[in-house]
């Protein structure tokens, strides 16, 4: 009977010692053992060898011509804070362990040592780099989050993103997630994650949009000491913090044309490359996309990669806007003050029926995360149950139309046109009551914020490119009137 050994995580490793046969044994054994390996021949040599790559772990001896092994240690802790150290030491002797420790040793071996302890020590290696690895993104991630993640909602265009949720999910297949700004699209890029084989895995969340564009190659990637001018030192990049997991590019529609050529490449070859460095990696993520932005439209525009496009959206889930969900505002507005309440110490939260209706018939233009806002604005009013109006933002107060005065009913010959002109009015007349009612809520968080349009679009969930468009429509329309 045969039994199976658990390859270990590939590590890039550093290897100095001054011993030749040493040298040529790592050389040939270390990538055995599935790892990629770096040969130097004196401290020297690993010191420039530093300065021009990051290391997973090093192994160094401790007497070597050119600089020592505490000497090549202390400098690759001070360039990458998260490499780890192995001392090879021919003297086992307390104050090998003492020196070990003070400098931050992973562990030391005496030599010589047998491959076997050498695999074990690198495994324990991997397992911490993991473990590190997981606990930043669990922290990153409880530092983002509050209150539950599920999808909340019973609409028929709800139950039809988890049904694609639930196929696409358990498989490591590229996802673009399109929807409105504010319709929770990191939501379902977290639903996804979790329902994954890679739930145990870090989630990272990155917002292309929201990063300079000299700046987003070096947080995806990372980049080496002295890569461009403020690199003093060594930085993992995203993409190897969510190895293992996934990576979520929200508005991947924002990334300039450079990088879309790169991330193209690691989604055709899994490999990465830091900034300034000369070595790619392999790095094991899945990546789901994001945007609020036809990228078909962009494509034919130039603005956007036709290979990547097809790469990225190998599965599709659109988001319904809020408005096409009115059945889910109640739900999703009990969730919401169950979340706030709990927060501010309202236990049982209700909302009055003209509440639920003023939210049925809002327009909902920042969608989901406009409706939070709402909630808790009424959440932090509301000092006993129920909700009432008066605790929304004064957007939904509703003012009192003067009633018409009622026609003479039309003669039968005229009826029929009459009718169907009376419905293009009536209908001509909606869409421009929505449009109005829009104006007056955007118009209203600008006075709301005197004058502030950044933070009224922010309010409203929606970006500061489409208010402006809006407020330019409307100045548009009083004009003509």
């Amino acid at each position: 009977m045969t039994t199976t050994t658990k390859l270990c995580p590939r590590l890039k490793l550093l290897f100095a010692d001054d011993e030749r046969s040493l040298q040529e044994l790592m050389r040939l054994e270390l990538p055995r053992l599935g790892h990629e390996v770096t040969v130097c021949p004196d401290g020297a040599t690993a010191l420039a060898a530093l300065d021009r790559n990051v290391y997973d772990c090093i192994l160094v001896d401790l007497d070597m011509p050119g600089a020592s092994g505490l000497e090549v240690i202390a400098r690759a802790k001070q360039l990458a804070p998260d490499t780890e150290a192995v001392i090879l030491t021919g003297k086992s002797s307390l104050e090998t362990a003492v020196a070990a420790l003070r400098y931050g040793t992973f562990d030391y071996l005496t030599k010589p040592c047998k491959l076997s302890d050498l695999d074990v020590l690198l495994r324990r290696v991997a397992e911490k780099r993991e473990l590190t690895y997981k606990y930043r993104a669990l922290k990153q991630r409880l530092d983002r989050i509050e209150g539950s993640a599920k999808l909340v909602g019973t609409s028929t265009p709800i139950e039809s993103v988890r049904r694609t949720i639930a196929k696409v999910a358990p498989t490591n297949s590229t996802v673009l997630i399109w929807g409105e700004t504010g319709t929770g699209k990191e939501l379902v890029a977290r639903a996804l994650h979790d329902e994954s084989l890679r739930a145990d895995m870090p989630f990272v969340p990155i917002n292309c949009g929201a990063l300079p564009e000299n700046l987003i190659e070096s947080e995806l990637f990372g980049h080496r000491r002295g890569a461009f001018t403020g690199a003093e030192e060594h930085r993992t990049g995203l993409f190897q913090v969510a190895s293992g997991g996934t990576l979520f590019l929200d508005e991947v529609g924002e990334l300039p044309k450079s990088m879309q050529a790169k991330l193209l490449r690691f989604l055709e070859s899994g490999e990465i490359r830091r900034v300034g460095d000369n070595e790619s990696m392999i790095c094991d993520v899945r990546v789901v996309c994001a945007t609020n932005r036809h990228l078909d439209q962009m494509v034919a525009a130039g603005e956007f990669r036709e290979d990547l496009w097809f790469r990225i959206n190998t599965f599709e889930i659109a988001l319904p806007p809020l408005r096409e969900r009115i059945d889910d505002i109640l739900n999703l507005a009990r969730h919401l003050a169950a979340r706030y309440g709990t927060r501010l110490g309202i236990d049982d939260v209700l909302f009055s029926p003209e509440t639920v209706e003023a939210l049925k018939q809002h327009s909902w233009p920042g969608n989901v995360r406009e409706l939070a806002n709402v909630v808790e604005h009424a959440m932090i009013l509301c000092d006993q149950p129920p909700v009432r109006l008066e605790h929304l933002p004064r957007r939904f107060a509703v003012k009192s139309v003067p009633a018409m005065p009622v026609p003479a009913p039309p003669s039968p010959v005229a009826a029929a046109p009459l009718a169907q002109n009376a419905a293009t009015a009536t209908k001509a007349a909606a869409t421009s009551s929505l449009r109005e009612r829009e104006i007056h809520v955007i118009r209203d968080a600008v006075d709301r914020h005197g004058g502030n349009k950044s933070k009224a679009a922010e309010e409203l969930g929606i970006s500061l490119k489409t208010l402006y468009n809006k407020l330019n429509q409307a100045m548009s329309l009083d004009k003509s009137a």
